[in-house]
């Protein structure tokens, strides 16, 4: 049974799971979805449009699922969807996309620390941390594990890579590679995050293996396209260096060097 706080008010037609708590003053528009056991603190908003998981637990002044900011933006029908196990802190804003259907989408176990903004139609994975004050503008992609560190701002279309961490108060305007270090304005790298890539429990042999790779791709002089085919060639049954030839072959802003 839910648990809904007397000035709490939440429309008729909003989904709400079992044991859902809603806190004082919050708001829960017609057709947004709220998953089993999950925490609304107080005065937050779900609009509609905006779908959150299981277990959930957002703190005070959350506002999910308003308009874009994207001035392209026509009125239409779009969504937020929001998976399992996130933690939401105070005050952070997650926009709906721009297009007709289109999704801002947040994966399951993240969390997004406070005053975090996520623009429209971005996509965060699994298991990604987002320190206070980090901005996504619209379409960016956090994949699994990736950290990005407080007051960062991520430009559109940006794509952070698994496992890599981007440093407090930077300017990310290319993409950050699978298992990286980036910081600065603007952000480049600063080779392997090997204190994240420890506390996940990597090898040290796979770490050197990384960091052959990295040398490879930005201490050989070969151009791009030749230190990808060598990375093939000779890393072609290694699984995290075929991640890092993936999505540098993926890449539409380039990387940062």
């Amino acid at each position: 049974m839910a648990q809904i706080h007397k000035t709490a008010i939440v429309d008729p037609r909003a989904i709400l799971g079992e044991d859902v708590s809603i806190g004082p003053y919050s708001i829960v528009k017609a057709n947004a979805v709220i998953g089993d056991h999950t925490c609304i603190g107080s005065s937050c908003v779900i609009e509609s449009g905006a779908s959150l998981g299981r277990e959930c637990v957002l703190f005070t002044g959350v506002i999910i699922g308003s308009i874009t900011q994207d001035l392209k933006y026509a009125g239409k029908t779009s969504f937020v969807k929001i998976g399992d196990r996130n933690r939401i802190r105070e005050y952070v804003t997650i926009n709906l996309g721009t297009e007709e259907n289109s999704e801002t989408i947040i994966g399951n176990d993240n969390l997004l620390m406070a005053y975090v903004h996520v623009g429209h139609n971005s996509v965060i994975y699994n298991h990604s941390i987002l320190a206070n004050g980090a901005t996504l503008a619209g379409h960016v992609e956090i994949e699994n594990g990736a950290v990005v560190g407080g007051l960062s701002a991520l430009h559109q279309f940006v794509r952070i890579g698994k496992q890599a961490i981007v440093g407090g108060c930077s300017k990310v305007v290319q993409d950050v590679i699978p298992y990286a270090r980036a910081d600065g304005h603007p952000a480049k790298l600063y080779g392997l995050n090997s204190i994240g890539l420890n506390r996940k429990n990597f090898s040290l042999e796979l770490q050197a293996l990384l960091k052959k790779a990295f040398k490879i791709l930005f201490r050989s002089q070969l151009p791009l396209s030749q230190a990808l085919s060598k990375l093939k060639d000779q890393y072609q049954d290694t699984v995290e260096v075929m991640d890092v030839v993936r999505f540098i072959e993926k890449s539409s802003r380039g990387i940062c060097r």
